[in-house]
């Protein structure tokens, strides 16, 4: 199995870009054909992203695991690279996705090209750090599959009574799960992350320049991600107070 995982390494990317491509162009031209031309791409994103998110959880997972010497300084293993590399070729294709068809979307154009950088210079340039990323990964990808059927309810939501009905019971489970990991549990590991890494513990094994940027990227990311959910639950909570209101005055 070892074997198996470590002839992998120098290629792993291309064969996992290429399977996220065309689970993309079968969604966009074959699962979604019948659905209006504008949301077909976001539906096709959604598709790569089911089968990326929650596989990406749980072989993250399996190889912090299956390593023995796991830590913020750890060195990467075979099976740790094969996930990062499976990781990457997922924001690949998304990126080219937002790109072709949502150009003037920089936020998630930013965020992707970052996650990438982070993703591709553990796995390449570092070698080591798997540990800190993958744990970061398994936590941004948990909610994943609550989030893929949220946004695809949400957009029929206005001609499909059932998904209006599942968009409404989903949203305030999902708001709630995600604040606790994206608002909680990530940041109170970048605490743990930031403190080992400032503190010199990876001395001579991650370089400054690459836990730093690490830890910038990921901290935006997380804000961004707590400011999109704040505004989520705003916007919850202000529908559902107009239909109190609109309830009580029939």
């Amino acid at each position: 199995m070892a074997n198996s995982l470590a002839s992998l390494q120098s290629w792993g990317l291309l064969p996992f870009f290429l399977m996220f491509l065309a689970i993309y162009l079968v969604g966009y031209f074959i699962v979604f054909r019948k659905h209006a031309t504008k949301i077909r791409p976001e539906f096709s994103s959604c598709l790569i992203s089911i089968f990326h998110g929650t596989p990406a959880a749980l072989l993250g997972s399996a190889a912090l695991l299956a390593d023995g010497q796991r830590g913020f300084a750890a060195p990467n293993t075979a099976f740790q690279k094969l996930v990062l590399d499976f990781s990457a070729a997922y924001f690949l294709t998304d990126l080219l996705h937002y790109v072709a068809f949502y150009p003037s979307d920089v936020l998630f154009i930013a965020h992707h090209v970052a996650t990438l950088f982070v993703v591709l210079t553990c796995r390449h340039a570092v070698s080591h750090g798997a540990f800190s990323v993958l744990v970061l990964l398994v936590l941004a990808e948990v909610t994943s599959a609550c989030q893929n059927a949220w946004t695809i309810a949400g957009a029929r939501r206005r001609e499909d009574p059932f998904a209006a009905k599942f968009y409404d019971a989903l949203s305030a489970p999902f708001y709630a799960v995600y604040s606790v990991v994206r608002g909680f549990i990530g940041p109170y590991f970048m605490y743990r992350m930031v403190a080992f890494y400032a503190s010199g513990g990876a001395r001579g094994v991650v370089p400054a320049w690459a836990w730093v940027s690490w830890v910038l990227v990921v901290v935006m990311a997380i804000g961004v991600s707590i400011m999109w959910i704040s505004n989520l639950w705003v916007q919850f909570f202000r529908e559902r107070r107009a239909k109190f209101f609109e309830h009580k005055t029939r």
